[in-house]
Parts: C-alpha cells; structure tokens; sequence
C-alpha cells in the first residue's frame, strides 16, 4: 500500500517554476510518508504533478512510483495506491494483445490496461485502489477510487488547480490550502460522526471520491462518472446453490487476497468472519509448508472488568485460543493498556486528520502498531456483518420502524453536552434527516419486494454506504499509520452483489444471523465458531479508564484556550462528569457509549488545536 499526492491546472504550465513545484510535490508525498516508508517518487510535467510513497508489497525492486510509460504517441503516468486481486489475468488478456511487461507488480497492469482501454479498464480490475492516471497527449487527469471505498482519495479545488492526496494532511501540505469549517462539517463531526457523509471531506472545498466512481479533470472541469453500483434483481437460486455459490465466493477472494511478496498474518477475534479468513489462510500456507501467523486483541484487566451485556455477550479469549488450535496457527494475544489507549487518542486524530472513534480507533492503531513490527500485510474479517446482516439493527423492528440512521436512532445524546447556541446554529436534526432521506432515496430497488424486504435493503444499502465505510476508513489509516496493508476479502464486489439480491429468509434462515455465511463455512471451523453469537470488536471496562477521560476534560476546561469549549455547556459538562457512564447504551454502533464521548471531544478538541481549524461561518 501506498500515499498517492498531486495537482492538475490545464492552464497553468508547471514547468516555469519546475523548483517550487518538484519541492512542494516532495513536501506533499512526505505528509504520507507512513502509508508508505519503503520508497518515494515525484512526476512533473507541464499541466500535471504526481508523487507517491510506496510501501512495497509486489515486486519489491520494480514497482517504483511514479511510474511512466510511452506507446502510440502518447506518454500516461500513474500513481498508485491498493493491491489487484485478478492482476495475473488481466496481464495474460494484456499480453495476447501485444503488450510486453518489464515489472511484476500492480502498477504497471492497471498503467497498461489504461493506455489500452482507456478509464473503462477500471471496470476489469478486482481489488482495493486508489489511483491517478495522466494522458499527456489528451492533457487530462483521471481519478480512480474501489467500488466499496477501501482506500481513500480526497481532493479540492483552488483557484482552478485540483489537487489531490490519499489523505487529508497531503492536501493541506498545499500551501493554498486552509483547514476551516463550516455548518456542514460541524453537522458532520457533531451529527454524523464519527461517520462522514459519501463524498464529504468534513472541512470546507474538500471533497472524496465516492467509491465506484472516477474523476475525469481536463481544461472544461471536471467530470464524475459510476463505472459501479449495486443492481437490485429477483434471486434465483435455491438455497443450497445459494450457499455453495457464497462458500465460493469467500474461499476465492480469501486466496486471491494472500498474494504477496512478503509473509502475511490475520487478525483473529473467535468470531465466524476473522476465523473464515484465518482458517482459508491456513490451509494454503499449510499446502506450502508454512504456518500462518495470527493476533488478537483485547484490553488489559478485561477479564477481571468485562460487564457482558445486549452488545457484547462474550469476550474473545475463550474462542481465540480454540480457533487458534484448530487451525495450527502461530497466535499472539495483544492487549492494550489504558496508558496507551488515552495516548493514542492523538494519534489517531493525526492518522484520520479527522475526529474518529475515540478508544476503538486509538486501541486498533496501538495493535496495528504492534502488529507491524513483523509483519506488512494481515487479512481481517470486516464487511461480513454488513453484508450477511450481522447487525442488531438487520433484526430489531424498532430499527425497520425507525425513520433515521440505525445505529444512531437518537440523536439526543449527541446533543447533551453542546450549548443550545451551537445547536440553534447547527440544526443538527434538520441536517442528519436530509442525509438520510437522501440515501434511503438512492437505495436500488425491485418491485418484487415485499415492504419489509424492501425496508431491509434500505437498510443494507446504508449499512454498506455508511457504517462500513466508516469501519473500512477507520481499518485504513489506523493499519496505513504504522506502515500495515489490512485486507478486507468480505469487501469483494461479487460477495457484495450476490448477497444484495439473497432474500432475508435465505440469509438468516430458521432466525439464525448470519445463518449463510455460517452454513457456507461447514466443514471450515468448529461448530461452537461457526455458530457463536455476534460480539463486536472488544473494548475496555476499566472504571480507571474512565476517571482519566474525565481528570483530562476537566483540564480542558480550566484551559480557556481550548476550541471545543465554544461548542459545550460547561455545566452539562459538570453534570455529566460527576456521574457514571452507560457503558451499554451507545450513541454510534455498538461501541461508542459514555467514556467514548468524552474520548470523542478530547479528539475534536486535539484535531481543532493541531489544524489551527477556522471556523469559516460563524
């Protein structure tokens, strides 16, 4: 994996300042240097910049960036962020076409199937990618972002220059870039957060790439183009075809997703999605003589404080060790310390650039940290609940009922904490509810559906547009800040659109969640796996915990300094830190309940302070 940066004018001429720009190209790919240690690289032309900052997974001697090719007359550079998981066949299809390679890597097949087909050849690729390719014949750049979102791609335009990076600090490395807000991004840290809107990039003029789609950038502006979406059509085949078809499709995008020129690993929770991935990863090293490596997390002191509850009924442990012995592999138990969790609270806001989900984001950065130090790649099992309806909300009728975002169906929580000043300016209802209205209207439909069906897809489609995102953002940056490519083989677009039609009764037969994946995994995993209750990511129960969130908001306000003392009621505050948090009741998912909002306004705080944000329209 990789950071991808750069800038297109179609009338200004780059090569009249070459300095300025080769330095300020240099400045932008060092601002990603931690999605990419191993390499760096810069591309200038007359209307284009390109740099990169690889981190080398695939031909480790050959696939530097930016990588330049000429034929027929035209000249096309890339740079390039993500992994092909179908790059062997589309090099075949590309040699019996008369093309030669000099490389193995990734790169050069996407660079070749462009100069080839054109941007159309987005559509044969089958991976995780973020990429930017330049026709100098044509004088255009073209912006390229995966189907489901796995990897990141943000982008402004500023006085009529576009420029584009993997993340936002590689934007605003742009010196005529400015980190202010204004209600919208409010709206979207206060009452979308820690989610973002499909295309938003929270601060003023920055935009993302939606995924699925493609930026064409040439001198009569920009153009947006879906080359894909999900496609709503009646479900054929029967049940046992159903499941044979899923247990195919999980086992092939689980194999195609270990191709790599370095030693992978998995992260294993004990629960039927991380253990899929492991147990296929197992058996294929096993073939080759090899043992797979596998971590797991959890908190220290958790099994003295874990309080089970409607969320999560089980901790991970027991199932690990039981996974971990079936399968044969090499397991590492990884715990997490308060110490570290509050510290890397910072941190994390430094790898989003952004606000995120406070200790479930900073616990997972501490672990990839970890993780790291011996390994560059690890498969995960995200994106199954998502997909197979995995979710409390797929199944409560509250939720079907419910006329907002499931996993936020009260925003009351947002708002008890925030001034009503604030919240007169930010009309926090009015906002959130046109958000989802509009999603709910993009939802793709089949008038075969019943209308609970067709509530259930609505409920799929923001599940995969909105909460998946988030998870595959937070997976991201916090694996990609300490140099660790994380796989996501659920995210493959044949799973995803293949189970979009599986009627409900299929996929989560006899009452069973998960029912279809659980059945499509026979014969994979122990039954007491295969069948254990859905128990989210793990997260601390240490009242200490707690009661150090709390002695550091209280800092914050005898700190007159502090931004985020404009947005809160300091005696909501002082009420509110003077009682006990419900840890079972979460204000987003499953996880972010009391001690995660005030994680949570320590990090808007940090992020506000550290991007010298301006508020823009107050």
């Amino acid at each position: 994996m990789c950071g991808i940066a750069g800038f297109y004018h179609r009338e200004k001429d780059y090569g009249e300042n070459e300095m300025h720009y080769y330095l300020l190209l240099e400045r932008m790919h060092q601002q990603l240097q931690r999605r990419g240690p191993d390499d760096a690289g810069v591309y200038l032309t007359r209307h284009c910049g390109l740099s990169h900052s690889r981190l080398s997974i695939i031909d480790i001697s050959g696939g530097h960036q930016p990588m330049v090719r000429t034929a027929g007359g035209k000249t096309c550079a890339i740079v390039y962020n993500g992994e092909l998981y179908n790059g062997d066949e589309l090099r075949h299809m590309l040699k019996e076409r008369g093309w030669t390679f000099e490389t193995t890597c990734d790169t050069e097949v996407i660079l070749v199937g462009f100069m080839e087909f054109g941007p159309e050849f987005v559509q044969k690729l089958n991976g995780i990618f973020a990429f930017a390719a330049f026709d100098s014949r044509e004088e255009t750049l073209y912006l390229f972002r995966d189907p489901m979102g796995v990897k990141p791609l943000f982008y402004t335009i500023q006085e009529g220059e576009l420029i584009f990076a993997s993340e936002l600090k590689g934007i605003l490395a742009h010196p005529w870039v400015k980190a202010e807000i204004d209600q919208k991004g409010f709206n979207e840290i206060f009452g979308i957060g820690p989610a973002r809107s499909p295309g938003c990039g929270v601060l003023k003029g920055i935009y993302e790439v939606r995924p699925g789609e493609f930026l064409i950038c040439r001198k009569e502006g920009i153009q947006k183009n879906t080359y894909w979406k999900l496609e709503s059509h009646p479900h054929t085949d029967s049940y046992e075809r159903t499941i044979e078809t899923v247990s195919f499709l999980v086992q092939d995008s689980i194999r195609r997703q270990m191709v790599s020129d370095v030693p992978i690993c998995t992260f294993l929770s004990g629960g039927v999605d991380s253990s899929l991935v492991s147990a296929v990863c197992a058996a294929e090293l096993g073939k080759q003589g090899k043992r797979l490596a596998t971590f797991s997390f959890d908190f220290v002191g958790n099994q003295k404080n874990f309080k089970a509850n409607a969320f999560q009924p089980s901790q991970d442990r027991p199932y690990v060790k039981q996974m971990a012995a079936y399968i044969g592999s090499k397991h590492t138990f990884l715990e997490c310390d308060n110490k570290h969790q509050i510290e890397m609270l910072y941190d994390s806001v430094k790898a989003h650039d952004l606000p995120a989900m406070a200790d479930v984001d900073s616990s997972m950065l501490y672990f990839c940290s970890q993780v790291s130090k011996t390994y560059k790649v690890t498969l995960t099992g995200e994106c199954a609940d998502e997909i197979f309806g995995g979710y409390p909300w797929f199944h409560k009728e509250e939720c079907m009922k419910a006329d907002l975002f499931p996993w936020t169906m009260d925003l009351s929580p947002r708002k008890e904490l925030l001034s009503e000043e604030f919240l007169d300016y930010l009309q926090m209802d009015t906002y959130v509810s046109e958000c989802y209205h509009r999603s709910v209207a993009e939802t793709p439909r089949w008038e075969g559906d019943s209308p609970k069906e067709a509530r259930r897809r609505e409920i799929a489609y923001l599940n995969l547009k909105w909460f998946m995102q988030t998870l595959l953002n937070r997976m991201d940056r916090t694996s990609m800040y300490s140099g660790l490519e994380a796989r996501v083989p659920f995210a493959d677009t044949r799973i995803i659109q293949y189970v979009w039609n599986v009627p409900w009764q299929m996929k989560a037969k006899d009452g069973v969640v998960k029912n279809l994946l659980r059945e499509a995994g026979r014969g994979l995993l122990p039954e007491e796996v295969l069948f254990r209750r859905k128990s989210p990511y793990p997260k601390t129960y240490d009242p200490r915990y707690e009661e150090l969130l709390k002695q550091m908001v209280r800092e914050i306000i005898l700190d007159g300094s502090s931004p985020v003392l404009q947005f809160i009621d300091q005696r909501k505050m002082e009420e509110f830190l003077s009682k006990s948090s419900d840890y079972g009741k979460p204000w987003y998912g499953q996880l972010m309940a009391g001690p995660q909002m005030l994680a949570y306004l320590l990090q808007v705080d940090e992020w506000m302070r550290r991007y010298q944000v301006q508020v823009a329209d107050r």
